[in-house]
């Protein structure tokens, strides 16, 4: 027994071949109607070379980098108050040592992002110069998905693993 399809459960060949080479050819552009803090990463990713470091990528990664340092900002403000509270005199020797270890392991994560935060400010001012985005050492661009994943790079990747063997082969 076989079913008959009705023209409403069911596109034609026809209808779907002209969809799938609109979305091939970059038919998905929605990217063009929103402003660019609305923009998610796979819209960006989604853009042509040519759109490259265009007003709304630029706007993406601002507001990027700008959430990145409000959420370090707040970490660090969380931090002074969690280390106020525990001031508390503890007689065991083993809970003090924990309690200093939980605190030093803070402090060093803080210092992390505290050095973070400044490669933030920098890239933030490098959106401002208009060079953000484009490499130091060769001036080609970095690459959107690598800024995606590390909005602080500022290196293409090639010159970033030139950097990384030279550092391997002769020490800092």
């Amino acid at each position: 027994m076989s079913k008959t399809l009705t023209p409403k459960t069911a596109a034609s060949p026809a209808t779907k071949a002209p969809a799938k080479a609109a979305a091939k050819a970059g038919g998905n552009e929605a990217w063009r109607s929103k402003p660019g803090q609305e923009l998610t990463d796979a819209e960006v990713l989604a853009m042509p070379d040519s759109e490259y470091m265009n007003e709304q990528q630029l706007a993406f990664f601002r507001a990027k980098l700008q959430a990145l340092r409000d959420s370090i900002l707040s970490n660090a403000g969380e931090t002074t108050e969690h280390l106020r509270e525990d001031t508390t005199i503890v007689p065991d020797p083993a809970d003090r040592a924990t309690i200093e270890e939980e605190h030093a392991l803070e402090l060093r994560t803080r210092d992390r992002e505290r050095k973070l935060l400044k490669k933030i400010m920098q890239s933030i001012g490098r959106l401002d110069t208009g060079e953000y985005g484009y490499c130091d050492e060769t001036g080609e661009p970095i690459g959107l998905g690598r800024l995606i994943a590390r909005p602080t790079a500022t290196l293409s990747l090639e010159a970033q693993q030139r950097r990384e063997m030279k550092q391997k082969m002769f020490g800092d």
